[in-house]
């Protein structure tokens, strides 16, 4: 059974864009299908675009040692709603179609930008993600209770990046 959320799934209720933007490296995730030949070396990388979306590149390493990697789009679906993101990683002429765009939603972040926690109401998605390779065991820690609090299962959890 998963736990039971003593929180709700809620967003930061403020999101630089700029600040955000650059390379962040997973640490941990849950499992989703379209990571599911990720081994190492896991990084999203958010661009800002002239027309106010964010360009998302993402790329890992396989069990192969060959590089894979996904272009697509963010959006803020609510201006009034700074954590909250939209990702597409269909083609652009599909974007009209509400089910190509994924909820995004930053639910932990650190003052300084260095981590990140990204999931959604579903919690079916969860990543935990630094602007380094590697994370400090205390700040990891706090960011899977927290995840756990709000209704997180944490059982399949996949730890890809360094924890130290």
């Amino acid at each position: 059974m998963p736990p039971i959320a003593t929180a709700p799934v809620v967003a930061v209720s403020h999101l630089d864009l700029e600040r955000y933007s650059g390379t962040w490296h997973e640490i941990a995730r849950l499992p989703m299908y379209f990571q599911r030949k990720c081994e190492t070396g896991v990084t999203a990388t958010y661009t800002p675009r002239a027309d106010g979306t964010i360009g998302v590149h993402n790329q890992c390493i396989t069990a192969e040692g060959k590089t894979i990697a996904s272009d697509g789009v963010a959006r803020r679906p609510e201006p009034f709603s700074q954590g909250k993101l939209e990702v597409r990683f269909a083609p652009a002429w599909l974007s009209w179609l509400p089910m190509v765009w994924a909820e995004y939603w930053v639910i932990a972040l650190d003052e300084n930008y260095r981590w990140a926690m990204v999931g959604q109401p579903s919690r079916k998605y969860l990543w935990i993600l630094s602007r380094t390779p590697a994370m400090d065991r205390t700040t990891f820690e706090s960011l899977k209770a927290k995840a756990v609090t709000m209704g997180y299962d944490l059982t399949p959890l996949i730890v890809s990046g360094e924890v130290d």
